[in-house]
């Protein structure tokens, strides 16, 4: 078998096995090996090539090192063309941090390409993270790295959540019942109830909209984005689909469904706006037309009137016209319990920018 060193850091193996070429690098480890033939064996970093070698894995163990922490090695075998082998040793644990629940959350970045390479490390880090003690695993497997789903998957984990670039995975190692947080259950959506000082409401007809509902005019509505506020994504929402700037005045009220959409559920924040603007440029990819309204008319669609829930939220807008009702305004607060700056919202006569007057 030949061997050529080339350094003093690590160490390459390639194998070439029929027309399968895999080369490992093991960076500053300690490796051990020993020749048959040689009669020698010795511990140091090198770096060294095999050629027209084939591999295999012997065992694997734990070792305490020098500060006391477990690591997991795996023992090889390089076996020459010439009849002789060589031993080696290293360390093939997924690079990943403790979270604050005792598990373990794997650094997406340092994951292998090499879909053979990242079974091995995946097995070998299980087994290490049970002897630690370890209790929940988080594998965040990015689209460019997708080949690596199929083999998480063979070794017991389970889709967690997805976003359009990655998708998230767990695996619980205790063997209890799981303690993990589900994926989130509900969207957010918001409608912004803009009302002008000659009575009139902006108002909209969506391109697409349900069975049913064709020709009805209504509130402009949509989702919150990700770390959005309520407030802000009520203000942006009227923006893209009517062109019309507002300001945030309160939430007047909010519904709560379920089964909405791919079985999730869903929170609807129904917010007042204050206008800033008139002139409107509506949104031609999603919204049909767009147009103030005079509140009477608008109350008095049949479709609004025929629907309870359409008609109770009107109505609550229009108690809070008259002062009767009080809705919620946004009010940026701290905690110590997280160090963040939040939104809560709440009503209080005594607010002095409050224009509630209920009591």
């Amino acid at each position: 078998m030949e061997l050529n060193l080339s350094g003093a850091n690590s160490l390459s193996v390639s194998k070439v096995a029929g027309t399968e070429k895999l080369s490992s690098l093991f960076m500053n480890s300690a490796l051990i090996f020993s020749c048959k033939g040689a009669n020698y064996t010795q511990s140091l970093s090198c770096r060294g090539t095999y050629t027209k070698a084939s591999y295999s894995s012997i065992w694997q163990n734990t070792i305490r090192s020098a500060s006391g922490e477990e690591v997991l090695f795996q023992s090889y075998r390089v076996n020459g063309t010439n009849g002789s082998s060589m031993y080696v040793e290293s360390a093939r644990v997924l690079d990943a941090y403790d979270d604050e629940y005792n598990g373990v959350i794997v650094h997406p970045e340092s994951l292998p390409s090499n879909p053979t390479a990242f079974a091995s490390m995946l097995r070998l880090s299980i087994t290490h993270w049970k002897r630690k003690g370890k209790k929940g695993v988080w594998l965040k497997l990015p689209i460019e790295k997708s080949d690596l789903v199929p083999i998480a998957v063979k070794e017991g984990f389970q889709y967690h959540h997805a976003e359009k670039d990655y998708v998230m995975m767990t695996y619980w190692i205790p063997e209890e019942p799981c303690l993990l947080p589900p994926n989130a259950s509900h969207q957010v959506g918001i409608g912004g109830f803009v009302i002008n000082d000659r009575d009139e409401v902006l108002v909209v007809q969506e391109k697409y909209c349900a069975a049913g509902l064709e020709g009805l005019w209504k509130i402009p509505t949509g989702f919150i984005l990700a770390s959005e506020e309520i407030f802000t994504g009520a203000v942006r929402e009227v923006k893209e689909e009517t062109g019309v700037e507002t300001e945030f005045v309160e939430v007047i009220a909010f519904r709560h469904a379920h089964n909405v959409a791919f079985e999730k559920s869903d929170l609807f924040f129904v917010c007042m706006l204050h206008p800033l603007s008139t002139q409107i440029k509506l949104d031609d990819h999603e919204i049909h037309a767009a147009k103030w309204m005079p509140l009477v008319e608008f109350v008095g669609q049949p479709l609004i009137q025929q629907d309870t829930m359409f008609k109770k939220i009107i109505d609550i807008c229009i108690a809070r016209l008259g002062k009767t009702y009080c809705g919620l305004a946004v009010h940026q607060l701290a905690s110590k319990f997280d160090g963040r700056l939040s939104s809560l919202y709440f009503n209080t006569v005594e607010d002095k920018n409050s224009t509630c007057q209920a009591s």
